[in-house]
């Protein structure tokens, strides 16, 4: 009864907060700090959390032996549905081809001649090839960018700029090592035990608040776009690609990600899809799937009985490294771009834009609009103008909470069906 209590209360806040912010511009842009104040509370407690709950999964499993299993499935789990998503984007964007019709919005340069450059050096054996070092540069340099940002030259430097994935590895590797020491090294497992409870605790409290917060967050994004009268001619002109991107996160998230939470994870999509509503509409309201990070793990553990275990280990990294949603959004958004400026991608180059699409997910922060920045490297790859990003720049504050909620859909099923594929593994072995 509680929990829908807080369900109505969070729809009433956005309901609230699109009539304050659409209606009211003025009175929404002056209760918009209520909605930063909510976002700030919920980061203050991601750090903590973060290693408290990897700690505590990790003591949980016994046997260090055992993260083994756990990590190679959750990392390969979550590359391949990235890698799906990112397919699914491309596939739209290229059938529907949302930029060719033209919006009202010039491109950057005229297309005839972006079109003629682009072409030109298609047909000219050098600069191809002098293209073809700069990808293999760039996908390099993303790869070796990852690989080194996963070690902190600075624990507390590294907490203090949100980074997350170094934070991960510290935090495996001292529970790790806490898990070998037996007695010696339970007292400070004990503390982090303590520590993950008081942080869930602080939550629970947080959340009485969360109607308020997000309705204040809404407010003050619809405000920002000078109400509906602002917003609706956006949409208007920007709905080609708008369509495109919102199609293919449904296609990820109500047909994709079902079918493995059905046929894997052996659980109702829908009634699991209710009992995280709590997360998505909170990664809607704040597009931060690292602010989202504790209310997630409190609707798997508590309500889709994902075991603390799998839900310490799979939710924080996927709040890292699984940008479902972003990644299908980057691909889509920088065909989009090409097609605006008359360029057509060939195969080779889908493929690039497959794979940096990809790691640039990885590599995302968790936070709002982290996906225009590792756009840049996107676009750098197959030699597009950085500046088209500003096309898109209209609408991307809803869409960013479109593909936030998304990637929190995805990390919620990826813990759930890597619990069960974990457990039922577990199952036949013992019955053997």
């Amino acid at each position: 009864m509680q929990n829908n209590k807080l369900l109505i209360g969070i729809l009433a806040g956005i309901l609230s907060g699109t009539l304050i912010g659409g209606f009211f511009p003025a009175v929404g842009n002056e209760i918009s700090f209520i909605g930063d104040l909510f976002i700030r509370t919920l980061s203050m407690l991601v750090m903590p959390l973060i290693i408290a709950a990897m700690i505590t999964g990790i003591s949980r499993l016994g046997d260090i032996r055992k993260l083994g299993s756990l990590g190679r499935v959750t990392i390969s789990y979550y590359l391949g549905t990235t890698a799906v998503a990112v397919i699914t984007g491309i596939t739209l964007v290229v059938l529907l081809q949302p930029g060719n019709p033209g919006i009202a919005t010039p491109p950057t340069e005229p297309p005839s001649a972006i079109t003629a450059t682009h072409n030109e050096s298609l047909m000219d054996e050098a600069p191809q090839t002098r293209r073809a070092q700069e990808e293999e540069r760039t996908i390099q340099g993303l790869l070796k960018e990852v690989i080194t940002g996963l070690v902190p030259s600075n624990l507390f430097k590294a907490m203090a700029e949100n980074d997350i994935l170094p934070i991960i590895v510290f935090s495996l590797l001292l529970g790790g090592v806490l898990t070998t020491m037996g007695e010696q090294g339970r007292p400070v497992l004990d503390f982090f035990v303590s520590l993950n409870e008081a942080v869930m605790k602080i939550i629970h409290l947080i959340m009485y608040t969360a109607p308020v917060g997000i309705g204040a967050l809404i407010a003050g994004r619809l405000s920002s776009a000078g109400g509906f009268n602002g917003f609706i001619p956006e949409l208007m002109r920007l709905g080609s690609y708008s369509l495109t991107v919102i199609a293919g996160l449904m296609i990820h998230s109500i047909i994709v990600l079902p079918l493995l939470l059905k046929f894997i994870g052996r659980t109702p999509p829908g009634r699991f899809a209710a009992n995280t509503s709590p997360a998505l509409l909170t990664a809607f309201s704040t597009a931060s799937s690292s602010a989202t990070l504790p209310v997630t793990m409190e609707c798997a553990e508590e309500k889709n009985n994902v075991s603390a275990r799998t839900a310490g280990f799979t939710l924080p990294l996927g709040a890292t490294i699984n940008m479902d949603g972003t990644a299908l959004y980057e691909a889509v958004a920088v065909i989009f771009i090409a097609q605006m400026n008359g360029i057509i991608l060939t195969g080779p180059e889908l493929g690039i834009v497959f794979l940096t699409a990809t790691l640039a997910a990885i590599g995302a922060a968790g936070i709002p609009e982290a996906g225009l920045v590792t756009m840049v490297l996107v676009l750098k790859a197959v030699n597009l103008p950085v500046e088209g990003i500003s096309l898109i720049l209209a609408i991307d504050w809803f869409l960013d909470r479109c593909r936030t909620m998304v990637n929190v859909w995805g990390d919620s099923v990826g813990a759930k069906v890597i619990d069960r594929y974990l457990n039922g593994k577990t199952s036949q072995h013992l019955n053997r």
